[in-house]
């Protein structure tokens, strides 16, 4: 495969390149990748990123694949790329619209009516509304078509009841794309149905999660008689699972593609410059050459298999079951990366004070925060389940609940 720019490409990155210089300022080789779901949930941040997003709006640079009417620029799959390589150089403020713009987006566009697209894809692409994702409930995260929250219907309206959990962002959101049951009495799989609702809806308290690296990018969302429109329901009634694969598969695509090991590798190799063995660098021990190395193979295996799902994701189609294989691969790479750059560290390995550790503590923030990107989105074995069965064509499973009243699925065990 020929990786070289063709001379459109190369027009289109000098221009990229060149709105950049005059907007951003370059990242250098003491920027760290810092900003693993902790540190995007004060409002200043908030107000950066936005700010950010709409200057990319107003000049062209949101949503490169998305058509022009829905705030797009309408252009190719290559060019998408183009734009994240040559931004991924500069100083630019933490991207909190991935759960909109990666995975509510490309589902409006596939399920939506033309109103809900032309009301809500123009504000999203601008960052003038932010999206969370309220899917995972406490007794329902790694099977989600076990959900229990109630939607039932009041006319043109429904009543939403039940609790949501590690819902990214949702203290600082306008909007969230929820998954709800209209009909125990239907199977599982069947008996749910998918809305957009809005965040500052009455009945709706938020409640942050304090994770382990210290921040508070999860939350658990509450409703207590939420009323939902029936015009925000996205898809038909019952046809909520399949509008939801379309979010499932997206969030994968997005995750993976987003887990390419750039940055992280960046951060390792910058600590095993300023790490010391046996008096030298450790850049220069052939072992720690040899794991960099391995390092370095893994992450572009992880980023050319991304860019595989591009065309279906800038087409506003459903990516194949293919996209876990990258978000499998690449937050476990990530967490690898740092637990090695945390060995090269020594005893400063074991703390995350910025003033005196490596890289500003970005191995520690990387490794505490990965395992919550390990759960996002599929846990390991859920995406290895998905994996043999859709991609190696493996025999599935027996599931003996699909096709029982989801009101006779046991939830729990027998009474003593």
């Amino acid at each position: 495969m020929d990786f070289n720019d063709t001379p459109e490409e190369a027009a289109f990155r000098a221009e990229a390149r060149a709105w950049l210089e005059q907007n951003a300022e370059p990242r250098g080789p003491e920027d760290t990748a810092r900003g693993l779901m902790g540190e995007r949930t004060d409002p200043e941040t908030v107000r950066r990123a936005q700010e950010w997003q709409a200057k990319k709006y107003d000049a062209g640079w949101a949503c490169i694949t998305w058509p022009r009417e829905y705030g797009g620029r309408g252009g190719t799959p290559i060019q998408s790329v183009i734009w994240n390589q040559e931004e991924a150089r500069f100083k630019t403020p933490p991207n909190i619209f991935g759960i909109g713009i990666g995975m509510a987006g490309p589902t409006i566009r596939a399920h939506g009516t033309e109103e809900q697209k032309r009301r809500y894809l123009p504000k999203m692409a601008r960052g003038d509304e932010i999206w969370c994702q309220l899917f995972s409930e406490p007794a329902a995260g790694s099977d989600l078509a076990g959900l229990r929250t109630s939607a039932r219907q009041e006319g043109d309206t429904w009543i939403v009841n039940g609790q949501k959990i590690w819902t990214t962002g949702a203290q600082y959101c306008h909007f969230g794309i929820l998954v709800a049951r209209h009909d125990p009495d239907l199977p599982k799989h069947a008996g749910l149905t998918y809305f957009i609702v809005d965040m500052r809806s009455p009945g709706i308290e938020i409640r942050p999660i304090k994770q382990i690296n210290g921040g508070t990018g999860f939350n658990e969302v509450f409703f207590t008689d939420v009323r939902i429109p029936d015009e925000n329901r996205l898809g038909a009634v019952g046809d909520g699972w399949r509008v939801a694969i379309t979010t499932l598969m997206n969030e994968r695509s997005s995750i993976g593609s987003g887990q390419s090991g750039g940055g992280g590798f960046r951060d390792l190799l910058r600590v095993a410059r300023e790490t010391v063995i046996d008096g030298r660098p450790a850049l220069e021990n052939p072992a720690v050459r040899q794991r960099l190395a391995d390092f370095y193979v893994r992450s572009k295996g992880v980023q050319y298999t991304g860019y595989r799902t591009l065309t279906a994701l800038s087409q506003g189609a459903t990516p194949g079951p293919e996209a876990s294989l990258g978000k499998l691969a690449g937050a476990v790479l990530q967490q690898e990366m740092a637990a090695f750059g945390m060995e090269l560290e020594g005893l400063f390995g074991a703390t995350r004070d910025r003033a005196v550790t490596p890289v500003e503590g970005s191995m520690q923030e990387i490794y505490l925060g990965m395992p919550g990107l390990r759960i996002a989105g599929g846990t390991d074995e859920v995406l290895r389940n998905i994996i043999a069965e859709r991609v190696l064509r493996l025999p599935p499973e027996p599931r003996l609940d699909k096709t029982k009243p989801f009101r006779e699925v046991p939830t729990g065990p027998p009474n003593a």
